[in-house]
Formats: structure tokens, C-alpha cells, sequence
């Protein structure tokens, strides 16, 4: 999964796309996806009892785990 991905996702889930930033931080075994939206969107990305994050965070750790590396997601308002 790609940052372009995750904020594909994102930007069709939120009131405000315009806001969502993405920066990503890459290490030897690990990539930290730190995924920043507007404010009150935040509600909007965690979903329902976390299963939006949830779902985000395991489809990245799936596709990272393929390239040998660990993936984090990070949401931040």
C-alpha cells in the first residue's frame, strides 16, 4: 500500500480532503506512515469502534510484510 493509497482512501472518507497530509518516514525495517486530517475528521478516519483504522492499519501491515518490512500507521488530527 502506497501513501498515494492510504490517501485515496482517506480523502473519500473526510468532509475537509483539502486537509489530509501524508508524510512518511522510512527506515531499514520499518515505514511510519503519519497520516494528519482536518479538524473533525478525525471520527471520520478511526470509524466506528476503531474498525476503519483497524482495516487501514491491516491492509498496510499486509502489503508491507510483502517488501520484508514493518508498517505503522499513525493518525493524527
Amino acid at each position: 500500500m502506497s501513501k498515494e493509497f492510504i490517501e485515496y482512501i482517506v480523502k473519500h472518507l473526510v468532509d475537509n480532503p483539502d486537509a489530509v497530509k501524508i508524510n512518511v518516514i522510512t527506515g531499514e525495517r520499518t515505514v511510519v506512515f503519519e497520516l494528519r486530517v482536518g479538524e473533525g475528521d478525525m471520527g471520520k478516519v478511526i470509524g466506528r469502534h476503531g474498525q476503519t483504522a483497524r482495516s487501514l492499519r491491516t491492509l498496510l501491515s499486509a502489503t508491507s510484510a510483502k517488501n520484508g518490512k514493518r508498517a505503522v500507521l499513525e493518525i493524527l488530527e
